[in-house]
């Protein structure tokens, strides 16, 4: 039977299956329904690490560009249906309010937690030039602070105005499995 080609290939298929599965953020309620994961996405960050860091550019155009990034992936999580979006404006935690989530070890999950998440997104957008970026987000379980996924893209010879169109396709692609 182990060595049986229809076997192994069914084996394989039914592995395959419940790994995909398990990636799926949608619980079962008693009812046997689908519900939406209760998820906190909190804001992107911008991480510069270009040579005219802090010299170069407009702070206030950078803000514009990321809360067209946040509205966006806000508006395709909560369009895929598999999630629900917890609000995050009511986090107390110093790293949430000074946009500094990313240098927290994944202290934005307790954070989620609190709200009443079952999984907490962060990402950012880390500018290597003014012409050069990678759009990336950590997802994780709540409760443990476990990283479920990681992911990032390169952005090249693009705009701050290319970051929302960026994380919006890297979230949809990676995270909500739309090609």
């Amino acid at each position: 039977m182990g060595s049986d080609p229809a076997f192994k290939f069914k084996t394989a298929f039914a592995l395959a299956m419940v790994l995909s599965f398990g990636k799926l953020p949608l619980s079962v309620s008693a009812l046997g329904e689908s519900v939406p994961t209760k998820i906190a996405v909190f804001d992107f960050e911008l991480v510069d690490a270009s040579a005219g860091a802090g010299v170069a550019g407009d702070p206030d155009v950078d803000a514009n560009y990321l809360s067209a990034v946040n509205m966006e992936v806000r508006r395709v999580v909560e369009e895929s249906g598999r999630y629900r979006l917890i609000d995050v404006s009511g986090a107390d935690a110093e790293a949430a309010r000074n946009h500094s989530l990313r240098h927290c070890n994944g202290c934005e999950a307790k954070i989620a937690a609190a709200l009443g998440a079952d999984q907490s997104l962060l990402g950012t957008v880390k500018r290597i030039s003014r012409t050069e970026y990678v759009v990336g987000y950590e997802l994780r379980e709540a409760k443990s602070g476990t990283l479920i996924a990681a992911e990032d893209t390169g952005l090249r010879m693009g705009a701050g105005y290319s970051w929302s169109r960026g994380a919006s396709r890297l979230i949809a692609t990676h995270l909500l499995g739309v090609r």
